[in-house]
Formats: C-alpha cells, structure tokens, sequence
C-alpha cells in the first residue's frame, strides 16, 4: 500500500491533512529543484551582491515574521562569521516598534526579506520603512510567491532582487514547511561560502532516508498523549528549536503547549514547566563542545524522572541520520523534518485538520489585522 508519512494518502485527505503531510514530503525534491534555480540565479546574484559582503560598514538584516524570523535567526550568526560585513537577525515585528535600535541612515544595508506569500503586512511595511531611513539600501527578497505583493514592487527595481523559491514550496498548507526549509538552504547557498551546488543534493538524498526511516517511530511517539512538549538546542539550533515549538502550537491549535529553550538556558527557570505529561526533545549540535552541554542536560532531567520522555535528534541520536560534519544551520532542514512530522501527528491525533487548524480564523494563513504606524510621526 503507498503510504504518506505512515498513513494512506487518503487518510490524510480525510482528515483534512494531506496538503500539510504533502509539503512535508516533498521537501528532498524541492531542495534539488532550489539548486537548480541557484545555478541558473548565481551569476545574476553575485553581480547583485557585489562586494557587499567584504565591507566591515555593510548592515545586513535579515528579517521575517514568525517562522520566517527563525530563518533569519538559524543562518544569522553563520553569515556573519563567514563575512567582515555585519549580519544579525531582526525580525520585522521588532524592526517596525524600535527601528532606531536597528537602522543607522548613513550606513549601507542590504534587507533580506524571508517571505512565504510576501503580502504580511509587516514584511511589506518593513521594506518602505528601510527605504525611508537608509539612504543607501538595497533589498533580496527570498519569497516563495512570484505573484506576492513584495515580488511585485520590486520587479522593476534596480535595487532588489527577487529571489523565488519552487514554486510548489508556497505551502497551500497552514503551517509553513517546505517554504522554511527551502528559504534557510536559500540564505545559506547565496549569502554564505559553501559549495552549494554539492550540498544541498547530498542534504536532499539524506532526507529522503530519514523520511522513511522516521515514518513510522514519529508517528507511534505522537501517538502518546502529552500536554506539553519542549524541544532545546544550541548555536543555530536555539532558533530552530523555535521553530520546532511554533509547529507544534500552530498544527494543534494550541491545545499542546510547546516551548523551546538552549540547554544551558533550560535549568534557569524554564525547566519548572516540565512534568509527567511532558516531552523534551533535544536537537543535537555537530560541535563536539556543545554536545557536552547537551549529555549533561539529558542525563540530568532523565535522572530527575520529571519528564514522560526526553528523545535525541540529530547525527547518531535516536531519531537522526549519519550526516557530514557540516555546520548547524546546514543541517537544521534535516533535523526540521522530525519535527514537521511530529507536529502533523498530534494535529491527526487530536482530530484537528492540520491543513487548517484554526477554522474559526483566529489565527491566519497569512496575519491579518495589523495596522502599520509611520515610524517619523512618534
């Protein structure tokens, strides 16, 4: 029998889950087709970019919304080691409230806006708040929709570059899946150093291993009921234990509350939320420093018996793969895909529709509601 993520196709359409459980499947297929584009996009972006990069004055920001933020956060600090430029993390909700904290008008910056649809209205306001301040700005735009309203205004742009993603990672979905993972590989291939072109086939061949691999373990661990599930990671992987969470609270309409937290960070307070009916998920570092801090954390919490169960995730842990010793950020699509598939289940087991988990429309596809104040009238 063909199966999805250890269930029938039509028992996800059933359920009202099979756009979700179909964008995280297809996620290997996207990354090769996103090498394709980088190829084909590489010699356009270089003479984008320039020498931008190797300028110590250079600012760039990378910013999003929600997922899209963490996009930002998992690559932020890889970019800017590789580079002299300054690159940090700052997501559009925190540029537009405090943009003076962020923005200095003589310096030259480059925004890189992470977009699933590209019509939030924070991601939209974020650009024309940067055009207003920095007089020297340019703008990449890592967007998953070519008929977005931030693709559109800026197509006939000297100044931006819309840089589109396949077109099948515009996930149809609530949850954004395969649009995160194929926007960070983005991030990674275009503003950092690695060979791409050999990576992210070789990233795409291991996730098609673990997706079969993991199917059908992930699916039994969500099929034990929790009340509260906390994923921990260091470095780059703090973000997308993050992101990790959101899924969680997003897939099952915040009936399992998820929270995430570094290692270190987990025994200063925030280790006060765990008890029987809980769940830790640890995403483990390939630095070997970091993976200290990791054993010391599970043996502790697993010797206090006050967690139901506490599961690896990484290279040579108990949900993972034999992957390259490459750096965090690289490896976090791969490590993503558990906890994509962990999500959809719990959202099947409470017999929620993972597609639309909020069909009163408290929460949206794309956030609604918001009011954009002009930052020089306070």
């Amino acid at each position: 029998m063909n199966t999805l993520l250890n269930r029938a196709p039509q028992a996800w359409r059933d359920i009202g889950g099979l756009e979700t459980a179909e964008e995280i499947a297809q996620q290997p297929a996207m990354w090769r087709e996103l090498s394709a584009i980088l190829r084909n996009e590489q010699a356009a972006l270089t003479a984008f970019l320039g020498d931008c990069l190797s300028n110590p004055a250079q600012r760039v920001i990378l910013t999003g919304a929600g997922s899209s933020a963490y996009v930002g956060e998992i690559v932020a600090d890889e970019l800017n080691a590789a580079w002299p430029a300054q690159v940090r993390a700052v997501p559009t909700t925190s540029l537009l409230t405090h943009p003076e904290l962020y923005l200095e008008a003589g310096a030259p910056t480059l925004l890189v806006s992470f977009a699933r649809s590209g019509s939030s209205p924070e991601s939209l306001a974020a650009v024309d708040l940067v055009r207003a301040v920095a007089a020297d700005a340019r703008f990449l735009n890592i967007t998953c929709n070519a008929q977005g309203q931030l693709a559109r205004q800026g197509a006939d742009d000297s100044k931006v570059f819309n840089l589109l993603m396949p077109a099948a990672s515009c996930d149809r979905g609530f949850a954004m899946t395969s649009s995160f993972t194929c926007m960070l590989l983005a991030a990674l291939s275009v503003l950092g150093r690695d060979d791409f072109a050999q990576r992210l086939p070789q990233l795409a061949e291991l996730a098609e291993q673990a997706l079969q691999q993991w199917a059908a373990p992930v699916a039994a661990l969500a099929a034990q009921p929790v009340q509260r599930v906390v994923y921990l990671g260091s470095g780059p992987l703090e973000a997308l234990a993050k992101e990790a969470a959101l899924k969680i609270l997003e897939l099952t309409g915040g009936r399992v509350l998820a929270m995430s937290n570094t290692p270190l960070g987990f025994r200063h307070g925030p280790k006060s939320a765990l008890n029987g009916d809980s769940l830790v998920f640890v995403f483990r570092s390939s630095k070997a420093l970091a993976r200290q801090y990791e054993n010391d954390l599970l043996q502790e919490v697993r010797r206090d018996g006050i967690a139901a169960h506490c599961v690896t995730i990484g290279s040579g842990a108990e949900i993972g793969v034999a992957a390259p010793a490459w750096a965090d950020a690289w490896l976090a699509p791969l490590w993503l895909l558990m906890a994509q598939q962990y999500a959809l289940h719990q959202s099947a087991a409470l017999r929620l529709t993972p597609d639309n988990p909020f069909a009163d429309g408290t929460v949206n596809r794309v956030v609604q509601g918001v009011t954009i104040y002009r930052h020089d009238e306070f």
